[in-house]
C-alpha cells in the first residue's frame, strides 16, 4: 500500500485529506457549485448509475448500506461511476472527483445477513445493486446530506451522506437475463457465478457489486460484503482461475518489459519465461526525495498464496489480474516481477480501479524485448535512476523473486 502524505484542507467546511497540490472540493468549477447546491435538501428525486456502496466502519457483522445518486434526475447518470467510460474519454483527476462528489450516499444500518430475511428495503436495494441500467429512485431523508468527503486506496471517492427514511423505486428495474439465471440460482456457489458472469462480459465493478449485495452463492451463504472487500475478492478470484488457465501453456520465448503510466502511476512490469509467480513493489516518489524512498512488496510462488497481500493490499490482486489476462489472451505462461512509482500527479486517491487499470494498460504497449533477464534488470535500473533518481537496487535486495531467478533452472542443464 502506497503511503501517501496528508495535508489538510485549509477550508474547515471540506474536513478532507488530500495529497498533493490538488484539493478536489476546492476545484472551482460551474458544475460542481451548482451539485453542492442540489444536496442542501433533505428529499429528492434521483438517479442511481446504479450503484450501492456497503460500508465497513461499523463492527461488523453491522454494516451501513446505501444508494449511491445525484440529488437530481440525469440521463447520463452511468457516467457517475463508470470507470470503462472516464478511461475511454481521457477523463483527469478533477472531472472523476466531481462526478462521484456528486453523489449522495442515502444509507441506512443493518445486518450482513438481513438479507436472508424477508426485508422490503434490502430487497430493493438488491434490485439496485444487479440493475444494468440507471434506476430512477425518490430519496427521503432524516436529515441533509453531510458535506464530507471521503478517498480511499480501494474504493472509490465517497461524497455526501445521510441516513435514509424513506426510498421508492419510480422506475423499472433492467435485469440482464443471465444475471437474473445467477442471482435466481441459489445451488451456484458465489465462485462460479462469478466466472460465468465475466466469460458474458460483465466487468469487475458489476461482479463486485453483485457480490456486495449478497445476490450470488448457496443461499445460505448469502451475505451482504462491504464494498472494499467484494472488490479484492472479485480481483483474487478472477486471477486465480486465469492462473488455472495458463498453467499449462509454453512459456513466453524472451524477457519482455511493459510500462504504462496513468494518473502519475508509473508501472514498470517485467515477464521471464517461467511458470506463474509473482511480486508487487510499490513506492511513493515525489520530486525533491532524499533516495530513500519507502517501499511495499508482497509475493507468490508458484503454489500462490493463503493470505491477504496486507503490504499492497486490494492493489496487488488488480495488477496480477491485468498481467494473467494478457498471458491468457496470448496463450502463455511467465513470473512477473512489478514496479509501481507513484509520483505527485496522482494527487489523490481514486481506487484500485486505477491500479487495474494502469496495469492493463501497461500490457497492452508494445514491450521491450531482452535477451536475458541481466540485459532487462539493466535497463531499467538506469531508466529508474533517471527518471526517479532512485537506485533499483534498494529494492532488488529484498525480492523474494529476482532471488529466485538468479538460481539455474533444471533446464539449463540439458
Amino acid at each position: 500500500m502506497v503511503d501517501f502524505p496528508n495535508v489538510k484542507c485549509e477550508n474547515k467546511h471540506h474536513k478532507i485529506y488530500y495529497s498533493g497540490n490538488f484539493c478536489p472540493v476546492c476545484a472551482k468549477n460551474e458544475y460542481y457549485y451548482n451539485t453542492v447546491k442540489s444536496l442542501d435538501k433533505e428529499s429528492f428525486y434521483g438517479s442511481s448509475p446504479p450503484n450501492i456502496f456497503v460500508g465497513s466502519k461499523l463492527a461488523y457483522p453491522k454494516v451501513n448500506v446505501g444508494i449511491l445518486s445525484p440529488g437530481f434526475h440525469d440521463k447520463d447518470v452511468s457516467i457517475y461511476s463508470d470507470v470503462n467510460y472516464w478511461v475511454k474519454n481521457n477523463f483527469n483527476i478533477a472531472q472523476i472527483v466531481r462526478y462521484r462528489t456528486s453523489l449522495i450516499n442515502s444509507r441506512t444500518s443493518t445486518n450482513v445477513f438481513e438479507i436472508q430475511k424477508d426485508n422490503r428495503l434490502i430487497e430493493l436495494m438488491k434490485d439496485v445493486g444487479v440493475a444494468s441500467k440507471k434506476v430512477d429512485v425518490e430519496v427521503e431523508l432524516k436529515k441533509k446530506p453531510s458535506m464530507r468527503v471521503n478517498f480511499e486506496e480501494i474504493a472509490m471517492p465517497m461524497g455526501p451522506s445521510a441516513p435514509m427514511k424513506k426510498v421508492s423505486l419510480t422506475s423499472n428495474v433492467k435485469i440482464e437475463r443471465s444475471v437474473d439465471k445467477v442471482t435466481n440460482d441459489t445451488d451456484l456457489k458465489a465462485v462460479e457465478a462469478l466466472n460465468y458472469l465475466q466469460k458474458k462480459g460483465f466487468d469487475e465493478q458489476f461482479l463486485q457489486q453483485v457480490l456486495s449485495v449478497g445476490s450470488v452463492g448457496l443461499k445460505k451463504n448469502r451475505k451482504l460484503v462491504p464494498t472494499k472487500w467484494s472488490i479484492t475478492a472479485v480481483d483474487d478470484q478472477l486471477g486465480k482461475n486465469f492462473i488455472k488457465l495458463i498453467k499449462f501453456n509454453e512459456q513466453i520465448d524472451n524477457c519482455q518489459l511493459h510500462y504504462a503510466e496513468y494518473f502519475g502511476n508509473h508501472y514498470y512490469i517485467l515477464l521471464f519465461p517461467d511458470s506463474f509467480s509473482y511480486e508487487l513493489f510499490e513506492t511513493y516518489s515525489p520530486k525533491n526525495h532524499t533516495g530513500i524512498l519507502n517501499f511495499s512488496s508482497d509475493y507468490e510462488g508458484y503454489k500462490g498464496r493463503t493470505k491477504y497481500a496486507d503490504s499492497t493490499a486490494g492493489g496487488y490482486y488488480t495488477v496480477r489480474l491485468g498481467i494473467l489476462e494478457y498471458l491468457n489472451n496470448i496463450k502463455r505462461k511467465a513470473s512477473a516481477i512489478v514496479f509501481r512509482f507513484v509520483t505527485e500527479d496522482y494527487s489523490v486517491p481514486l481506487g484500485v480501479w486505477v491500479t487495474r487499470t494502469s496495469a492493463r494498460k501497461a500490457m497492452e504497449n508494445n514491450p521491450l524485448s531482452f535477451e536475458n533477464k541481466e540485459l532487462m534488470f539493466s535497463y531499467l535500473r538506469n531508466t529508474v535512476l533517471r527518471k526517479f533518481r532512485y537506485n533499483l537496487d534498494l529494492m532488488l535486495k529484498k525480492s523474494l523473486l529476482y532471488e529466485e531467478l538468479k538460481q539455474p533452472k533444471l533446464t539449463s542443464f540439458f
